[in-house]
């Protein structure tokens, strides 16, 4: 198997993987210590889209894992002959589609009572895919956004824990969705409305973003934006 992302939550998967004698063929990550628990290969892909033969040259049992990874997965690696690429998401999908690091500040803000993690099959679009499974935690009314965060980031691991040997036994499918579960997203972009929620009783605790502030470049500089500099007519997402 491959492994596709970032930081201490893909280290610890790649471990896991490894300790349980399942095959590590290739860690694609921007730190070769990664990929040093598993004795694996490692690769440093600023798009790992480019290098679509090579992964699947590599990969012996065909399974893809992308875990804390901010690459969208696009064409030839998509269509890849014997891939399926799995990603484990921050986030309860549909419902938190996009950047967990803006998606809790969100669900902080929307008054989301419960907050998790999902893995589910990659398709074209972000976050789409199938759902194979979720572990769910409730969001208590005075949850702020760090602790919220460290949450979704211990059940990220422990749902690929949960679903490895499933998914290494070819038994992992989708699973069916509620009907009424809605869907939305959350990228860059959604942090021009952030500036409309400054008199949010739930601000505060929102982007209380804690030891997190220093892993996310993005909330940081839209916290210190001035809000003369907010893009105007912007409306809160629903």
């Amino acid at each position: 198997m491959i492994f596709v992302g970032e930081g201490a939550l893909l280290r610890r998967a790649v471990t896991h993987a490894a300790t349980r004698g399942h095959p590590v063929d290739l860690v694609c990550s921007a730190d070769p210590l990664d990929a040093a628990a598993a004795d694996a290969p490692h690769l440093a892909a600023a798009d790992v889209n480019a290098h679509a033969d090579s992964l699947a040259r590599a990969c012996t049992d065909g399974i893809v894992w992308s875990l804390n990874n901010r690459q969208i997965f696009r064409e030839p690696l998509l269509r890849a002959d014997g891939l399926r690429i799995l990603n484990i998401h921050n986030g309860l999908l549909p419902r938190h589609r996009g950047l967990p690091s803006v998606a809790v500040l969100f669900a902080l803000l929307h008054g989301d009572t419960e907050y998790g993690a999902t893995c589910h099959e990659v398709d074209a679009g972000i976050d789409t895919g199938p759902v194979l499974a979720q572990r769910r935690f409730p969001i208590g009314p005075e949850d702020r956004y760090h602790q919220v965060m460290l949450r979704g980031i211990r059940a990220c691991q422990a749902l690929f824990e949960q679903i490895l040997p499933a998914v290494t036994a070819g038994t992992a499918h989708p699973v069916r969705a509620a009907a009424a579960e809605p869907s939305a997203y959350y990228g860059l972009r959604a942090l021009d409305r952030l500036d409309t929620y400054r008199d949010h009783p739930a601000y505060p605790r929102a982007t209380d973003l804690g030891p997190f502030a220093a892993h996310a470049p993005e909330l940081t500089r839209a916290l210190d934006r001035p809000p003369s500099l907010s893009p105007p007519g912007r409306c809160p997402a629903g």
